[in-house]
């Protein structure tokens, strides 16, 4: 299978699956790597169907993360079908006395 081919593929699925494809095979400093990857894409496909595969790999473009584990991971978690909107990339951290934001460090005090 030829870079072309692996794209058109990945097309019949989606397009965030051949975006996902194409950054993927970009990404890889040897093409038989990147075509492997893919190859696994399709596995998933087979396996969790492709319209899975085209949500998680449209998750998986939204965080970046341009490979076959991470969307492995994302269909095993199941989170193909969380909203991308409250995904910022930012963790938030519970309220506690010993925790100090940055209003603190940036204090006037003449020190």
């Amino acid at each position: 299978m030829d870079t072309l081919g692996t794209i058109a593929w990945a097309g019949k699925t989606g397009p965030a699956t051949a975006h996902l494809a194409t950054a993927i095979l970009k990404n890889r400093p040897h093409p038989e790597q990147g075509y492997r990857s893919c190859l696994g894409l399709m596995r998933l496909g087979q396996r969790h169907g492709e319209e899975r595969l085209e949500a998680a790999c449209l998750r998986a473009l939204h965080l970046k993360a341009y490979s076959y584990t991470s969307v492995k991971n994302i269909l095993a978690a199941g989170l193909e079908h969380q909203p991308l909107d409250s995904d910022t990339g930012q963790f938030s951290l519970p309220a506690h006395d010993n925790l100090r934001g940055a209003a603190y460090y940036h204090k006037e005090d003449g020190c």
